[in-house]
């Protein structure tokens, strides 16, 4: 039986979360292959269209930190 290995789409603010992902990659930590990060100058400027858009890309699931 095949398993589900969902494509996540993950939308981080330069200056916070992906900062966070970036320290944890500077210490060798993994993080799934499935989860793509995608830099933001700011989470708060974050327009719908961009999270419906990457539903239409392929994502299963779309995360926003900031």
């Amino acid at each position: 039986m095949e398993s589900f290995e969902p494509k996540i789409a993950a939308f981080c603010c330069e200056y916070c979360a992906y900062s966070a992902a970036d320290l944890a990659g500077s210490m060798r930590l993994e993080y799934p292959p499935n989860a793509r990060i995608i830099k933001l100058q700011c989470t708060g400027k974050v327009d719908v269209i961009h999270l419906l858009r990457a539903f239409e890309g392929g994502a299963d699931a779309v995360f926003v930190a900031g």
